[in-house]
């Protein structure tokens, strides 16, 4: 796949850095960044040629031909960027979170739909190996019937001076920015829909956070299950790992995951642990992938672009992680109890 990269912040530096190298199947043939110097600064370190460089797309497309995008630059940008590259021809692989809202989301959803074109959400936490196994165990009915699921996230993030952290800028840092992972990943490792929420959020005064960093959720899935959340940007408690802490519960048992313990090192730490009925502990054997994380989704892009599988998270998969986010929003706000209302 001939790839442009849009989008050069701090994140789109690290799918430089330590993604795309990793995929042979995907070759950049260019990078947009409306920030001159940013990417006069990118194109001298990398060595590029003007034609590799460009500060838009339609400018990108002028000078070099191209089969999609890869969209990294911020949220607010993802949809208009993706229906440009739609129209332009293009296969799209945006960032999470897909877009500001799920209506938003749908437009290029619908669009990519309409001309036979991939346009997939990079929701990585799902290609790491515990909650793949998890996924697998509980399909296979290791657990028997589910009767409840608890998250739990931990960081300490409030250390930066309020002046140079654009993370406590952003709205909702904590249900928007970071819990569509953790929604993602439940409705990936449990197969169920998210149906209901109620969520309650809190700001201690010495949050440097503008908006609120703690949030307590609960979720009513299909089949009557209820999923408990508890994140934190906050906490001085014990840090999990990026993609949480799990408990998942059922009548033969328990899970007990752990995983994304770092960035995009090899997932050695990721863990799964079967408790019998007995108590009796037995660690899950994780088959390790040789691409994982980011990476692993950019190589279903490319395939699935070249005319192989659809990748896992379609545009139309993610709209229904977006509206859970929002449910907890607007619960946060109102104190009710809010339906996921999933786009069409």
């Amino acid at each position: 796949m001939r790839l442009v990269h849009i989008g050069l912040g701090g994140w789109g530096r690290d799918w430089e850095r330590t993604v795309l190298p990793r995929v042979p199947e995907v070759d950049r043939v260019a990078v947009v960044e409306p920030d001159t110097a940013g990417l006069a600064a990118f194109q001298h370190a990398h060595d590029l040629p003007d034609r590799a460089c460009a500060t838009s797309l339609e400018q990108a497309l002028r000078q070099v031909e191209a089969d999609g995008v890869l969209i990294t630059a911020p949220v607010g940008a993802h949809v208009p960027l993706a229906l440009e590259a739609l129209e332009a021809g293009l296969h799209v692989l945006v960032e999470k979170p897909f877009a500001p809202t799920a209506a938003e989301a749908a437009t290029a959803v619908v669009r990519a739909e309409q001309l036979g074109l991939v346009l997939q959400v990079s929701q990585n936490y799902r290609a790491y190996p515990a909650p793949r196994a998890a996924r697998r165990l509980l399909r296979e009915g290791a657990l028997g019937e589910l009767s409840a699921v608890a998250v739990d996230f931990r960081k300490w993030s409030n250390d930066a001076p309020a002046a140079t952290n654009p993370h406590y800028r952003f709205p909702q840092p904590l249900l928007v920015d970071m819990a569509i992972h953790h929604v993602d990943l439940l409705r990936f490792v449990t197969g169920r829909e998210v149906q209901r929420v109620h969520a309650v959020t809190s700001s201690p005064p010495w949050s440097r956070f503008v908006e609120p960093a703690v949030a307590s959720v609960l979720l009513e899935m299909t089949g009557g299950l209820v999923a408990s959340y508890r994140g934190s940007w906050l906490s001085r408690g014990r840090p999990t790992p990026w993609a949480g802490e799990w408990s998942i519960t059922g009548e033969l048992g328990e899970l007990q995951l752990a995983s994304r313990h770092g960035g995009e090192a090899p997932p050695a730490d990721d863990a799964l642990v079967l408790r019998g009925p007995d108590g009796d502990e037995t660690p899950v054997e994780l088959e390790v992938s040789a691409l994982w994380g980011r990476a692993a989704g950019l190589q279903q892009f490319a395939r699935a672009a070249a005319g192989g599988p659809p990748p896992e998270v379609t545009g139309r998969d993610n709209l229904a992680s977006l509206a859970v986010v929002e449910a907890t929003v607007r619960s946060s706000q109102t104190g009710a109890v809010e339906d996921v209302v999933v786009p069409r």
